[in-house]
């Protein structure tokens, strides 16, 4: 079991450096950052203290060994656009994502399972029917678009909740939903087709044969053992809600992550887009890891291959 956790932790470390050192020289030679935060008519001595002002005229590979060195020490640099340090800028948006992804999740897995073990349970009827085709529907319709559509019809057309910020807790439930909604199709999904392939299995058949009664067979056999792969799904939906946040939260001027790395990006805010990119791939690679080391618990032949 050790050397399956280190061998997992050395190829989540190795990702995380690949994305850092990937992201770092991508944005360099995406443009010029002077040239996006000055306006147009900026002359070319202006541009060039901004540039001998951030280090940008250094060489990339002088400008990756300083950022390196300094990551590893917890400083991110600061940011171009007010001068703040990465850190407190990111410290001050994360509780705002936190928020409705936390919340959007426990309410996706409240809504998913249940609706999966159902649909499963139901298997070829009208309620299986039911719920998998709204579970694809839901699945289909791009989140952010899902979002629009919420927002035309509970804050224009129905005018019963507010459609963008964060002053109240009415403020969150149109993004909670979104979220929510969009994952819960996904679990469901993922559940019926665990816990039928679990039902057809041969201790399934010989559990009926001794007498044992549906729900007993459900509830202690099946389902515990349709758990193991449903650990892998939800840690999968968990890790990209950091991300999925870019799509989500601009939609209903979230003040969170995601807007902040959209606004860094179109203003051309490195350190902040770097900062941010490097925290969401962290907590991807920091579930995928837990993820991993759950599942060889769960399921011993893992452990063993």
């Amino acid at each position: 079991m050790g050397t399956f956790i280190l061998t997992r932790f050395a190829r989540a470390l190795s990702v995380l450096i690949l994305t850092v050192s990937f992201v770092f020289v991508v944005l360099r030679l995406g443009g010029d950052p002077a040239q996006q935060m000055l306006p147009d008519n900026s002359s070319q001595e202006a541009l060039e203290a901004f540039r001998l002002k951030w280090g940008l005229d250094r060489s990339i590979a002088e400008q990756y060994l300083i950022y390196l060195a300094n990551a590893f020490q917890g400083d991110f640099g600061v940011s171009f656009a007010d001068g703040r340090e990465v850190f407190t800028i990111i410290a001050e948006r994360i509780p705002k994502t936190l928020m409705i992804t936390v919340s959007a999740l426990l309410i996706s897995i409240l809504i998913g399972i249940p609706a999966g073990i159902l649909a499963a349970i139901r298997r070829e009827t009208a309620m299986d029917k039911s719920v998998m085709a709204t579970a694809v529907l839901g699945y289909s319709i791009p989140n952010f678009l899902l979002g629009l559509v919420f927002i035309f019809v509970f804050a224009v057309w129905l005018r019963v909740l507010p459609s963008s910020g964060s002053s109240t807790w009415r403020h969150a439930i149109l993004p909670i939903a979104t979220i929510a909604l969009f994952n819960a199709a996904a679990i469901a999904r993922f559940m019926r087709s665990a816990l039928i392939d679990v039902l057809g299995q041969p201790y399934i058949a010989a559990a009926r044969a001794d007498g044992i009664s549906k729900w007993r067979i459900i509830f202690l056999h099946a389902l515990p053992n349709a758990a193991i792969p449903m650990v892998t799904t939800i840690g999968f939906i968990a890790g990209g809600l950091l991300g999925g946040s870019v799509l989500i939260e601009p939609v209903f001027a979230w003040p969170g992550l995601g807007s902040g790395l959209v606004n860094a990006t179109n203003s051309g805010d490195l350190n902040v887009v770097q900062a941010m990119i490097i925290l969401f791939t962290a907590f991807m690679v920091t579930i995928n890891f837990t993820v991993d080391v759950l599942y060889a618990v769960f399921n011993p032949k893992m452990r063993q291959q």
